[in-house]
């Protein structure tokens, strides 16, 4: 779980190795390691052989970063014991190492340091460490609820009408459900989800669990301690961010629902009937942000909808959730100070609240950073991969940018391309995905973190803009 709340908040100064983000940086340093060690065993693997260490690496950093890209089908190439490590790398990864950590110290009833609830704060996303237990608790919770209710529908649907054993139904029917709210990707056949896509009991289930693992859980929170029957204070319920949450992530899935309607309905939904065609196109609203699952093959998907795929894999879900990208509410954040530039307005406004400058700054510099990554790794693909370039349609500089923004926005979703790109490509692509879990979190914690006073200031000088 990676994140920043939209307001900021300030951290203790120190030393920089014991400041949260290279405390959660270097916990997933460790799972990622263990996770590949793992995974190069031959018991991990279907033909009891030695994995080679890149495969394994980029399998592990892919689940650890709740991604979801393969170099190898998950279903086919890894025993059973390896998907089950697979899964617990998921696991971990979206709801973070610290953070079940923490959670077991609580339950054994040890007391947090200041440095545990610092590193919780940020994580969960907290301005203060009031509520943390609870917050800490009902993260927890809900993620085993959500994840217990999505493996019973969606084992209960594979045994009673897809055939499977009740046993191999109930593993799948975890993993899937594990990997849907995870935001993670990892399916356990080769077309992901296809062989699924007129069944809407499965694909209504997985995508309530994408959404509901891209909300964050300072939403859960704030949605569960509601008193309904009591007239709130100051005529508002729910807070500024979860408001900003709520209508952001519904009117980008509705938006981007209607959007492939338009863009694939004579083409790759020309097949199926009306409704079919709605929850089909629902579903690839919602699993760019940032789940990587497809019903639809992305390379039979024609370069508008590509193109609207990958603005929203950038976007991502909400922060604090288990959801990539630069989040809803960092997009929200840019597009009301365009609002407030053009209007000429002093302060970033909305709903009758004003944005702190530090969010403004946050949401600037996080955005601008993922572009930057997603252009720089992107330049670094095109020169590694010369043979994807040559390889013509689908397997140009298109796939490569595509593959780039999957990585960034840790969604999974590919052109087909993965298993085709070099050792150095693949290198690159794994920290990429290292980078799109932590780039924004870092990035907010290392300028909401640190406050230099400024002893100088020198005048001012006009510069020539646009």
């Amino acid at each position: 779980m990676n994140g920043a709340s939209v307001s900021g908040s300030q951290w203790p100064r120190g030393r920089p190795i014991g400041r949260p983000e290279w405390l959660v940086a270097r916990t997933f340093a460790v799972l990622i390691l263990v996770g590949t060690g793992i995974l190069m065993l031959p018991v991990s693997n279907a033909d009891g052989r030695w994995r080679d260490p890149l495969s394994a690496l980029f399998t592990a950093t892919s689940a650890a970063t709740v991604t979801g890209l393969t170099v190898a089908d998950t279903g086919s190439a890894f025993s059973r014991f390896g998907q089950g490590v697979i899964l617990l790398l998921i696991q971990i990864g979206g709801v973070g190492l610290m953070t079940l950590a923490t959670f077991l110290l609580v339950v054994i009833g040890r007391r947090m340091s200041l440095s545990d609830e610092n590193l919780l704060m940020r994580t969960l996303g907290l301005a203060r460490a009031a509520g943390l237990r609870a917050v800490l608790l009902k993260t927890i919770v809900f993620t085993v609820l959500f994840e217990l209710v999505g493996t019973t529908l969606l084992s209960w649907r594979m045994a009673t009408v897809h055939g499977m054993s009740h046993g191999r139904a109930w593993f799948e029917g975890l993993f899937h459900a594990v990997s849907a709210f995870c935001n993670a990707g990892f399916a356990l056949r080769a077309d992901s989800l296809v062989s699924y896509r007129q069944d809407p009991w499965v694909v209504l289930t997985m995508a309530g669990l994408i959404v509901l693992g891209g909300l964050g859980f300072l939403v859960w929170h704030e949605l569960t301690s509601l008193r309904f029957w009591r007239r709130p204070e100051g005529g508002r319920r729910l807070s500024l961010h979860t408001r900003l949450v709520l209508v952001s992530t519904t009117v980008l899935i509705g938006g981007a629902a209607l959007a492939f309607l338009a863009l694939e309905w004579g083409h790759s939904l020309r097949a199926y009937s009306l409704v079919q065609r709605g929850w089909i196109a629902l579903f690839h609203a919602v699993t760019p942000r940032t789940a990587g699952f497809q019903l639809v093959e992305v390379a039979s998907l024609r370069m508008p909808t590509l193109f609207l795929t990958m603005g929203l894999m950038f976007i991502g879900g909400a922060p604090c959730s288990m959801a990539g990208g630069v989040k809803v509410t960092t997009l929200v954040v840019m597009i009301l100070t365009v609002r407030t530039m053009v209007r000429g307005d002093p302060d970033v406004r909305y709903a009758e609240r004003t944005l702190p400058e530090r969010a403004v700054r946050e949401g600037l510099a996080i955005f601008t950073l993922g572009l930057l990554l997603v252009i720089l790794f992107f330049g670094v693909l095109l020169l590694t991969e010369p043979a994807i370039l040559q390889g013509g349609i689908g397997s140009g500089a298109d796939a490569l940018l595509f593959e780039t923004v999957s990585a960034f926005g840790t969604v999974g979703l590919s052109v087909g391309v993965t298993g085709q790109i070099s050792p150095m490509g693949r290198i690159a692509l794994i920290l990429l995905m290292v980078a799109g879990r932590l780039g924004p979190l870092t990035l907010a914690s290392f300028i909401g973190g640190r406050e230099v006073k400024q002893r100088v200031r020198y005048p001012e000088e006009h510069i020539v803009l646009g």
